[in-house]
């Protein structure tokens, strides 16, 4: 693909790309279903729908249930996410080498920015916690239109920078945000630390995986050593 010699757009999933927030998600999932009088789905379940929007999760995780039960879940996930986030211990770290490679990746000329199924007030507590707000310039959520795997966000990300398709990667853990970045006709980078499996990336249509953020911006470049995918 020939990306022009518009803007190059860099946009990254939040929970399990950038931050290791899987024990919070798994405490504030228990805590809606315990609330709801529900069985807890198992931990390996919740971290296969991460990245989907919440009311998404929630038929997943509950498909017997109705509707506005799924909508009560969410309501009782916000509430218990929000409770969590008052706790001095409260806890939702970078992994290894994320700020290092925002700085790379800024530096050899792309804009950032995030797409997650987080909403937008989650997402900006995060980036806040950690001192990133000021580095991405395009933030997209799912609580403002459809969420991943439906290629929407990328649409609103590349409108707002002016970056065509071809100048656009997404780097994400699931097969949600491979096979958003494919329908966008963006390039498709997986990380390999994440919550979906290297071959369930390869099979969602990765272009490359990553096995730790020092080999991102080489994936980027499209160079050997990106770990291409077929």
């Amino acid at each position: 693909m020939d990306a022009g010699t518009g803007p190059r757009l860099a946009v990254f999933d939040l929970d399990g790309t950038l931050v290791d927030s899987q024990h919070v998600i798994g405490a504030c999932m228990t805590a809606a279903f315990t609330a709801a009088e529900l069985p807890a789905p198992p931990q390996a379940e919740i971290r296969r729908v991460i990245g989907l929007p919440l009311i998404q999760c929630m038929a997943r995780l509950a498909p017997a249930e109705p509707p506005a039960r799924h909508a009560a879940l969410t309501e009782s996930y916000k509430e218990a996410f929000f409770r969590l986030r008052q706790q001095p211990g409260h806890e939702e770290p970078l992994f290894d080498g994320a700020r290092a490679a925002l700085d790379a990746i800024a530096a050899a000329g792309y804009l950032l920015g995030i797409a997650t199924g987080k909403a937008r007030r989650g997402l900006l507590a995060v980036l806040e916690r950690h001192g990133l707000i000021e580095r991405f310039v395009t933030l997209q959520t799912a609580d403002v239109g459809p969420g991943k795997p439906h290629p929407e966000m990328l649409h609103r990300a590349m409108a707002e920078t002016g970056a065509a398709p071809a100048a656009t990667v997404m780097i994400g853990d699931t097969s949600f945000d491979m096979a958003m970045a494919r329908a966008a006709g963006a390039r498709a980078v997986g990380v390999a630390w994440g919550y979906h499996a290297s071959e369930e990336l390869r099979d969602a249509g990765a272009h490359a995986i990553v096995a730790s953020f020092a080999e991102l911006p080489v994936a980027l470049r499209g160079e050997k050593g990106s770990v291409p995918c077929a």
